[in-house]
């Protein structure tokens, strides 16, 4: 598959189809980004099962913003709309090829449960004062 645009009109729509979304962070301008793109567009071709999306930070910056990115290329792999991983670096192929497994082993029950014990206050302890 193709990689695909992403914008602040289209990017929950695509976190919206579920499953496994890779989103490169980048910028015509950055050299380490300009190496990871072919990269990253081979590995999209073997993947026709995940959604490989690229955001341009100089022509996107409210979404690059809402997410943090100081430092590009930065990847983010995003499951059934909760990241997993977001680290800034050009990955080698290899590298990005066994994220990408990681990434579909990981049990995403187990993952929103932790994420729902997180979420909800210590049982018999009083809330943090302010």
């Amino acid at each position: 598959m193709a990689t695909i645009e992403l914008t602040k009109e289209n990017f929950e729509s695509v976190l919206d189809g579920g499953g496994l979304v890779l989103v490169d962070f980048w910028a015509a301008w950055c050299g380490p980004c300009r190496m990871f793109g072919p990269v990253f567009q081979r590995v999209s071709e073997q993947n026709p099962d995940a959604v490989f999306g690229k955001v341009d930070t100089e022509a996107q910056p409210e979404l690059a913003g809402s997410f943090g990115i100081s430092s590009i290329p930065t990847l983010m792999i995003i499951r059934d709309k909760v990241v997993l991983y977001a680290q800034p670096g050009a990955l080698p192929q290899p590298a990005l090829e066994q994220l990408i497994s990681q990434a579909r082993e990981v049990d995403m029950d187990e993952v929103r449960a932790s994420i729902a014990r997180d979420a909800a206050p210590a049982a018999g302890r009083p809330p943090a004062a302010e």
